[in-house]
């Protein structure tokens, strides 16, 4: 049961957006990503969520924030390849400074509440990212998958998966997902570290309930100093996405992305079907 100024702030945040759905409850706010038939991080998707982290991060009654989905297959997928051209060729990637995206993810990491992700489907790329951006993250068995797909397309993650996975999972094992292109069940994300937990599917969804309502129930300053002395370690990472995103820039205008994205969407990408496809099997496909 909502309380009535809980309904009230669902009830503007459900009329702003299309892809996202939002339920508060005693502190939590449950964010389904719905967004058919892939979620994936196009013009639509992407600034909505920028919203969304506005509208949750000045809620003083929120204190704790759930990520899961409404799609069975997937979570959260990459960027729309098209969008990325786009943005390429208005100069996006070419200003010094925090891409939009990285941004979005370091509002995450940092803002003074608990950010979870339930993943339950599919992340890969920019979806993979969100979940490395979360303070915590709980995956399905059976259901779950992660990767860091971006060097299939010729480019590199530019969401900030590298940083995050070095830290995460260390040198080597980020080097194994950035450079093989592979896809990471649950169990597989577990021993790696790339997520905390993995639960059987049906399990995960009281298990995160539990967590994040145990949460929400301690003092607010507590949880926001709890969550920033644990990040202190993380401080001055402006300047190694901006890095990052420069050498982005660079692979995103070479020839081999505009022929892997054709021959993506060619054989399929970017629809429901075609991205169940194993990213190690999409590989062949894509040489130009």
């Amino acid at each position: 049961m909502f309380t009535e100024q809980a309904q009230s702030v669902h009830q503007e945040i459900e009329y702003a957006f299309r892809c996202l759905e939002v339920q508060l409850d005693r502190g939590v706010a449950r964010v389904r990503i719905d967004h058919a038939p892939v979620n994936l991080l196009d013009e639509t998707l992407a600034p909505e969520l920028w919203r969304l982290v506005d509208l949750l991060e000045a809620d003083q009654r929120v204190r704790v924030i759930v990520f899961t989905s409404a799609n069975e297959d997937y979570f959260l997928s990459h960027a729309d390849f098209r969008l990325l051209q786009r943005l390429r060729d208005a100069g996006a990637y070419d200003r010094p400074e925090m891409p939009f995206y990285s941004a979005l993810l370091e509002r995450l990491r940092t803002m003074p509440k608990v950010c979870i992700a339930q993943v339950e489907g599919r992340a890969h790329g920019g979806g993979a990212e969100l979940v490395l951006a979360m303070d915590m993250s709980f995956a399905a068995i059976g259901r779950a998958s992660l990767s860091q797909m971006e060097v299939v397309m010729g480019i590199l993650p530019g969401g900030g998966a590298a940083q995050y996975l070095a830290r995460k999972v260390g040198r080597s094992r980020a080097m194994e997902i950035c450079l093989g292109g592979g896809d990471f069940s649950a169990e597989q994300a577990e021993r790696y570290g790339y997520v905390n937990r993995a639960l059987p599917s049906g399990e995960i969804a009281a298990f995160v309930a539990e967590l994040a309502l145990r949460i929400a129930s301690y003092p607010a300053r507590s949880i926001a100093l709890n969550k920033a002395a644990v990040n202190l370690f993380e401080q001055g990472r402006s300047d190694e996405l901006i890095t990052s995103n420069a050498w982005f820039a660079e692979l995103v205008k070479t020839p081999d992305f505009d022929q892997r994205v054709d021959a993506f969407l060619r054989s399929g990408g970017q629809t429901h079907s075609g991205e169940l496809r194993a990213w190690r099997d999409w590989a062949p496909r894509l040489v130009p």
